[in-house]
């Protein structure tokens, strides 16, 4: 399998530190403030990130090298684009990061202004696109005048800017998940048959080793009126070329409507087991992963999905992902420790990252950033996922698959996560 050229690029160690300047005295503005200062992190063609940027108080400090505020993931036609002449006001790409006190809010219907300190600017080069690791800048930097207590010396901002190459696996789903479609790798206009994916809703068979992960599923029933109360007994088995199950995904809590409303709620979420074969003893499985999948009401309808690796430390679960997506246009659900850990930290609650080959069940040991994504469509669309992952990953095509099964039943999920009084599209009976 050859994979598709990415970079990374990473934003950390970013610190902020005003010379001379008193800390300490209510004069500056500073004092007392719990996180006063963020940062706008802008890449043209990208969505802006913001961040926040910790207050540096002594001179001797040095912000955390490892800790990454935000990455950019580029291939190769986006580093084409911000490489390429733009406008005549603005004929070069930059990545820029602006730093502002206060935050944009709102008392009593009267908005609160934020002033920018100070920016950041760096021109996208062409060694950008080289391929190699690259340190683009590391240290201290002015972004600015100091206006309190008519001091001269202005702000200076510490930052890590860093490229890494990051290549990737592509994957796509010819067809329909539950049509049992192929899993081909996409290499530029070249398709190539991986997996083969074989979707059913029938009655598990006694002699199924998976059969012995269910719960009471013995008397499943896939008739349409038990599956208008509820949607249970789905499998998905992903095959290699040579027809051998290498991973599966199967539904172990039934999807199921809520007391009182037509559809799955947060409180009795449905639930995915994601396995791999125990190549200790043959025809056996290990569970690897679980998702859960519900669907919260509004505006706009979405469906959440949860995936908690299970690490070989029995009882032990790392949430690695929760994403929502879109219920009628689809969306993304990805793996990326990077953005996990930079969300669940300013939620208050940390989110443990794997450390050992183990705990994700043969893959390499695992790093922080991208592991994965999955593009899926809406509900009652033809969705044909496309998922990528990051090489790093994957040591055999066995270590892809499990990967596949996830895919698929987030694909599924969004299905399961239908309404239960709503009428099918037409074409689409086949589902349920």
């Amino acid at each position: 399998m050859d994979p598709k050229a990415f970079i990374r690029l990473s934003i950390g160690s970013l610190g902020l530190r005003f010379p001379g300047l008193r800390l300490n005295t209510e004069k500056s503005g500073i004092h007392g403030l719990s996180s006063p200062f963020i940062c706008e992190i802008r890449l043209r063609g990208f969505p802006v990130q913001t961040t926040s940027v910790p207050l540096i108080s002594s001179a001797e400090v040095i912000p955390d090298a490892q800790n990454i505020a935000s990455s950019f993931y580029l291939e190769e036609s986006d580093l084409k684009a911000l490489l390429a002449p733009g406008c005549f006001y603005n004929p070069h790409a930059y990545l820029e990061i602006a730093v502002f006190t206060g935050r944009k809010a709102s008392n009593c219907g009267v908005g609160l202004k934020r002033q920018q300190i100070g920016i950041f600017k760096m021109q996208v080069g062409p060694e950008w696109g080289e391929g190699r690791p690259l340190i683009l800048f590391n240290g201290w930097i002015g972004i600015g005048r100091n206006k309190h207590e008519n001091r001269t010396e202005g702000p200076e901002l510490h930052l890590r800017v860093k490229l890494d190459p990051d290549p990737r696996y592509v994957f796509q789903f010819e067809d329909v998940t539950m049509l049992s479609p192929q899993i081909v790798q996409l290499q530029g206009s070249i398709k190539q048959p991986i997996f083969s994916c074989k979707f059913s809703k029938d009655r598990v068979s006694q002699i199924d080793p998976l059969s012995t992960f269910r719960s009471g599923s013995a008397g499943c029933s896939s008739d349409l009126e038990t599956e208008r109360r509820e949607r249970k007994g789905w499998k998905v088995k992903i095959h290699d070329l040579s027809g051998s199950a290498v991973a599966a995904a199967f539904i172990t809590t039934p999807f199921v409507p809520s007391s009182g409303c037509d559809w799955v709620a947060r409180s009795n979420p449905g639930a995915w087991l994601i396995v791999r074969p125990d190549h200790c003893r043959p025809d056996s499985w290990l569970p690897w992963g679980k998702l859960e999948a519900w669907r919260e009401r509004g505006l706009r309808d979405f469906v959440y999905c949860r995936f908690r690796l299970l690490s070989e430390a029995q009882g032990n679960e790392l949430l690695m992902s929760e994403i929502h997506m879109n219920a009628e246009k689809g969306g993304e659900f990805f793996i990326d420790t990077d953005k996990q850990m930079r969300t669940a930290t300013a939620a208050g609650s940390p989110i443990p990252s794997p450390q050992s080959s183990g705990d994700f069940g043969g893959l390499s040991p695992v790093s922080a950033g991208f592991v994965m994504s999955c593009r899926v469509q809406g509900e009652g669309r033809h969705s044909k996922p496309l998922v990528q992952l990051a090489m790093r990953h994957v040591t055999c095509v066995e270590d892809a698959a499990i990967f596949m099964a996830l895919a698929a039943a987030v694909d599924l999920s969004i299905e399961a996560c239908r309404p239960f009084r709503r009428r099918l599209r037409r074409g689409f009976r086949h589902s349920f």
